[in-house]
């Protein structure tokens, strides 16, 4: 897994635990929501690449 692919995937999931939080303050269920949705497609993508890893060694 690249060092770009991994900033990406964890600055995705951060950005995703932000909408949760700021839903949650905010009361706004959708927006928490989406960031629950984008923590999960970001951990799917790192399950991903660390799987593509360990065929590559």
């Amino acid at each position: 897994m690249g060092a770009d692919d991994k900033a990406d995937h964890k600055k995705e999931e951060l950005g995703g635990k932000l909408k949760e939080g700021v839903g949650k303050l905010t009361g706004d269920e959708g927006l928490e929501a989406q960031g629950k949705n984008d923590q999960a497609k970001s951990s799917l993508k790192q399950a991903g690449e660390k799987i593509k890893d360990a065929f590559k060694k």
